[in-house]
């Protein structure tokens, strides 16, 4: 069986199997498929990585692996159930075209769903342990280290009546406009955070 070879020392893959398809052309297009993968996947090691983009025909050295990550500024957090895995921040704020589109449709702000982006339900599924508030401060607990990625999602979903996070270690304040809202927030987030809550 032959192999297609493809330049490594442009694109960083070195080689694609017939039937497979075809080893992203550039490297802009590798991390895409990188940032694909640690988004909707749990991986927890350089090996397993390799291994998923190897399932979608592209094959990395350890090297130009090694180097990407660090491109993509991908860091190891704890989950809830304390497996260590990789993730990457989003870039931009998805959830300002989200909010603008829902506030065009008019959607009632007390339904937090037309507000909520995929990456929110994700790090809530993932990361939230538990959320209190009192008057319109809404506490979050996550895993150490994982405070900082949950309260960007928040910030970047513009969840209505939230004025902003603050996040430390493994915890964030949310500031919210009223205890209201800081109730229906974290009934919200919570929901997220349940599996069954998703369905």
């Amino acid at each position: 069986m032959t192999e297609r070879v493809i330049d490594q020392s442009a694109t960083g893959a070195e080689t694609t199997s017939p039937g497979l398809p075809a080893a992203p052309a550039t490297k802009a297009a590798r991390h895409a498929l990188i940032r694909q993968i640690l988004g909707h996947s749990r991986i927890r090691s350089q090996a397993e990585l390799r291994e998923a983009l190897a399932e979608r025909g592209v094959s990395t050295t350890q090297a130009t692996l090694s180097r990407d990550l660090v491109e993509l500024r991908a860091t190891k957090i704890r989950t809830c159930d304390g497996v260590l895995v990789y993730s990457v921040p989003e870039a931009g704020a998805p959830g300002q075209l989200r909010a603008a589109q829902a506030v065009a449709e008019g959607a009632d702000e007390n339904d937090l769903g037309p507000y909520t982006t995929p990456r929110l339900a994700r790090w809530c599924a993932d990361l939230l342990v538990t959320a209190e508030w009192s008057g319109g401060q809404l506490v979050l607990r996550t895993p150490a280290a994982s405070a900082q990625l949950l309260a960007s999602a928040v910030d970047d979903s513009m969840l209505p009546g939230v004025l902003g996070c603050i996040a430390g270690d493994d915890t964030v304040l949310v500031i919210t406009r009223s205890e209201e809202v800081a109730a229906r927030v974290a009934t919200h987030l919570l929901a997220l955070a349940d599996p069954a809550g998703r369905r």
